[in-house]
């Protein structure tokens, strides 16, 4: 199989991708060529505020999950989200993500409010909303407000799978329809998996690709699945730096125009574990412009990086970490490139 034809790739041929850790040395350097070829050595910056940790959800996976007792909750006014674009906007970022659990206590009218003031303040900007499962209506209702991007990760695209990862009340098709529904209403759709998760096979990942394939998104956010004691997979086996790599470079070479960003979930399981997804095809990064009072409650996931440092900080830091691995940091919103 010719590494740059890989979207045309059998289920066989993906299966021996996947599997088979020989060609992770020229699969890297295929998707890394591939990358270049669409954005050159730019890598965007996506300022994530993560603003709630109350989730009405019970995800087996996640540390804010409903019944996660040991969580210290908290919400950001609007006063304190806006002060994060202020201080985001000073250092060069042009894309604010407002992030957090399914909290019902931000009703639609406030989530509105809060986008149509960011927009109406940078209006360079992009506003990202990664907020969850909600109505075509709601939906609507924010990109009206000014909100361009939406980021819903559907985590497996196997129903059988997505069942064993969620308490019944939730499917895999309802994640499917949202995602749909986003894109039908204009916004840039981003998505994703964990690579990793309990119960997870090589198959189950073949059907992430196809199903993203079928949805064709403009963002790909992939990430290790790293366990978190209070969770009822505390005692699973996380997902592997090398398989999350291999991955990436994948994605990367089926969708060349995507923006892959390299996690800080990658950075937790490996000191250098995002430059090293840059490497393999990554082209954002998200640092974090929430209150360092916050950050450490924000935890889907046990000993999660950077929740100490004050966002000049995370600013600086990432800026070195890139360019030490030859790609530049721009001060850009980063939009996709079809």
């Amino acid at each position: 199989m010719v590494l740059y034809d890989i979207k045309n790739a059998t289920d066989e041929e993906l299966k021996a991708l996947i599997e088979n850790s020989a060609n992770d040395e020229l699969l890297f350097a295929a998707a890394d060529s591939v990358r270049r070829s669409h954005y050159g050595d730019e890598v965007y910056l996506r300022g994530l505020i993560e603003f709630t940790n109350y989730c009405k959800n019970d995800c087996y996976y996640c540390g804010i999950r409903r019944s996660n007792r040991q969580a210290v909750r908290y919400r950001l006014t609007k006063e304190e989200i806006l002060k994060c674009c202020r201080d985001g906007y000073v250092l060069g970022y042009k894309t604010f993500v407002l992030q957090g659990g399914e909290d019902p206590y931000y009703t639609d009218d406030m989530i509105c409010e809060i986008v149509s003031k960011i927009h109406s303040e940078y209006t360079d900007c992009a506003v990202t909303l990664s907020i969850g499962e909600k109505s075509k209506e709601s939906y609507r209702r924010y990109f009206d407000a000014g909100a361009e991007r939406y980021l819903l990760r559907h985590e497996t695209a196997n129903e059988a799978h997505y069942k064993k990862l969620h308490p019944n009340c939730m499917s895999g098709a309802a994640r499917k329809q949202c995602l749909y529904q986003l894109k039908e209403i204009g916004y840039q759709v981003g998505t994703g998996f964990m690579v990793g998760s309990p119960f997870q096979t090589t198959e189950d990942l073949i059907v992430d690709l196809r199903f993203m394939q079928e949805l064709m998104p403009d963002m790909i956010g992939i990430g290790p699945f790293i366990p978190h004691s209070q969770t009822p997979f505390s005692s699973f086996v996380g997902g592997t730096l090398e398989l999350t790599l291999r991955m990436i470079a994948i994605l990367r070479l089926m969708f060349p125009y995507a923006l892959i960003p390299a996690t800080t979930a990658l950075g937790t399981i490996d000191a250098l574990g995002r430059e090293k997804g840059l490497k393999a095809g990554a082209n954002v990064v998200m640092p974090n412009l929430s209150p360092v009072k916050v950050r450490k409650q924000y935890e889907l996931y046990d000993n999660k990086i950077c929740t100490g440092e004050e966002s000049a900080q995370c600013r600086g830091c990432l800026e070195r970490r890139v360019n030490s691995v030859g790609y530049r940091i721009v001060n850009s919103r980063g939009d996709v490139r079809r």
